[in-house]
């Protein structure tokens, strides 16, 4: 159907015909992805990611080798046993998962919820913003673990 033997179709002849149908395909420079299932998560970092728009739909492609994380009893309580990644998946999912973090709200001006922060978040939105990680972890814990509302608020 494309193009004639040799195994493969040429790359610029590739984005040509998605051009024509009306397809876009974006590189995304994603540090870490999230994919919760029941049982397990499964963490890629350093994946290579596309987001491709075609016709009104987003599709989203992610290359590379996961890391499987057993699940805890549930979301709060993944968080707060330490396992906790559930603020890096509500930046991708936008901010209506805010409530899944799990009482970081109520914690948020004591010390007990910067203790159910990762480090690997505040490490992230420190990096993103070069704010201190005080300051990352403190708007962390205002934004409910939101990831992407964190960096907008330190921005």
């Amino acid at each position: 159907m494309f193009g004639g033997g040799g195994g493969g179709l040429d790359p610029r002849k590739m984005q040509q015909m998605m051009k024509q149908m009306g397809i876009d395909v974006t590189e995304i420079d994603a540090e870490e992805v999230i994919i919760r299932t029941a049982e397990e998560d499964l963490v890629f970092e350093s994946a290579d990611v596309q987001r491709m728009d075609a016709q009104g739909q987003q599709t989203y492609q992610i290359v590379g080798e996961p890391d499987s994380r057993p699940r805890g009893e549930g979301g709060a309580s993944a968080v707060s046993a330490g396992a906790g990644t559930e603020s890096s998946t509500e930046a991708s999912a936008g901010t209506e998962g805010g409530a899944e973090a799990g009482g970081a709200t109520s914690d948020a001006s004591g010390t007990g919820g910067a203790a159910e922060i990762p480090d690997t978040d505040v490490e992230i939105v420190a990096g993103r913003t070069s704010a201190t990680e005080e300051e990352a972890r403190d708007a962390l814990a205002a934004t409910d673990g939101d990831l992407a509302a964190a960096v907008e608020r330190l921005e």
